[in-house]
């Protein structure tokens, strides 16, 4: 086994570089563990997760790191390069693949990237393994990068605002606490994604007719349960509508590197599961926002206040309600971005688990309100269930707890991120 000396401040760190036996792609799942939580935690300290930056690096350097990977030993259908190179070291390939997409979206991040990847990847390898690993690594994070350029993760689209009117998005930027005349995220639904065949490949069903049934319960209903100060929401309502305000790049990567640890998965299996897991929501968004200013729906917000004037006597105004977090955001309601997020993030870990699987999540800390807000700890931390679909349905619906969505947003959210989710599954790292 040879001995890298990698230099770090005050001193220097002996790390033991990857023994020929450690070299493959049933190595331990530690390394996509730790290059998960890198990357993610580079994009939460830049922008809050409140671009798709993050969320598309850590979805490109998991696919770059399955096609090393599996250049290697086939076991899945590869995603963006197809070569198999058998004569290749695993581990330094799925390295060297990581660092190369990593470092491109961050370059200003190389004390923290190459400190990484120097755990594995020596600096003057003269193995001819190690040698053809750092070259398929590098071939496949080029093959990535090169098919999402120009993907539009971050073009701006142009929103025309409407006049109020029964049912249409209206700004509130006295409640969303942006610049009058803000949308956000407008261009999000024209993004590529890295399974959809279109951005509007999945259209949603229109939202009920304001003057509707099923808009006036869910009017009332949101409007008692996501109050401020409810009395009819219960304590478990209000701590899982506070609790699923992590972004779902966050939360659901968070749990994906505690299923990883917690059920053993090799580096293979592990890699997959992420790269799958994060094409899923990247795909949830785009498809969620491309129906979002498609239906161009209002807000509870919006509705409850101005409930005079939406042509329902069924519903009644309440000109200074505000719901349990005090913040709205500033797009349009339909369909729950988080509960497509959710949804097709849930149905990754079913594919890789099972769908009869118990598990415990994780999200420790919260925004108080909106963004930039501070955080707030959770008392529990977490949260039990039995199964992945009972998490995507309670990702849903916490947000007619927390006063932000009316139940059709979530529950077609919800329709809309299996949908999506199943797509990923059926078209992306098949098993061979």
């Amino acid at each position: 086994m040879k001995i890298l000396i990698i230099a770090v401040a005050g001193g220097c760190l002996a790390v033991s570089a990857m023994s020929f036996a450690t070299q493959s792609a049933d190595a331990s799942a530690q390394i996509a563990i730790d290059w998960n939580q890198e990357v993610l935690g580079l994009a939460e300290a830049e922008d809050g997760f409140l671009t798709l930056k993050g969320l598309r690096t850590v979805t490109m350097m998991h696919l770059a790191m399955h096609d090393a990977l599996n250049s290697v030993n086939g076991r899945y259908a590869t995603y963006a390069f197809d070569q198999g190179r058998p004569e290749a070291a695993a581990v330094t390939a799925a390295v060297e693949a990581a660092y190369r997409v990593a470092i491109s979206q961050y370059p200003d991040q190389e004390n923290s990237l190459g400190a990484l990847h120097k755990q594995a990847v020596p600096l003057h390898p003269t193995d001819p393994r190690i040698k053809a690993g750092i070259e398929l690594g590098a071939e496949a994070a080029r093959a990535i990068l090169l098919q999402r350029q120009d993907d539009g993760w971050d073009s701006d689209a142009e929103y025309q605002w409407h006049p109020m009117a029964p049912g249409v998005y209206a700004e509130f930027n006295e409640h969303s606490g942006t610049p009058q005349g803000f949308i956000f995220g407008a261009g999000w639904g024209g993004a590529k994604g890295f399974a959809l065949t279109s951005a509007d490949q999945f259209r949603a069903p229109p939202p009920p007719a304001i003057d509707s049934e099923e808009y006036t319960r869910a009017f009332n209903e949101v409007k008692e349960v996501g109050r401020f100060q409810s009395m009819v929401r219960t304590p478990d309502q209000s701590h899982l509508a506070l609790w699923w305000k992590d972004f779902a790049e966050n939360s659901h990567n968070r749990l994906a590197r505690d299923l990883v640890a917690r059920e053993k998965l090799d580096l293979m299996d592990a890699t997959r599961l992420f790269a799958l897991l994060n094409m899923s929501i990247f795909d949830a968004y785009v498809s969620s926002f491309n129906n979002k200013f498609f239906y161009n729906h209002w807000r509870p917000y919006t509705a409850i206040r101005w409930a005079a004037n939406d042509g329902n006597p069924a519903t009644q105004a309440e000109e200074t309600w505000t719901n349990l977090h005090r913040h709205t955001y500033a797009f349009p309601s339909y369909p729950s971005a988080h509960g497509t997020a959710c949804a097709a993030a849930m149905l990754a870990f079913e594919e890789v688990f099972g769908s009869d699987f118990s598990f415990t999540m994780r999200n420790p800390r919260v925004d108080i309100a909106g963004p930039f807000s501070g955080k707030i700890e959770m008392h529990p931390a977490t949260r039990e269930f039995s199964r992945f679909s009972d998490a995507a349905m309670e990702c849903g619906l916490s947000r007619v707890y927390l006063g932000i969505h009316f139940r059709y947003d979530s529950t077609e959210g919800v329709a809309l991120g299996q949908k999506v989710g199943s797509h990923v599954i059926e078209k992306a790292l098949t098993i061979n």
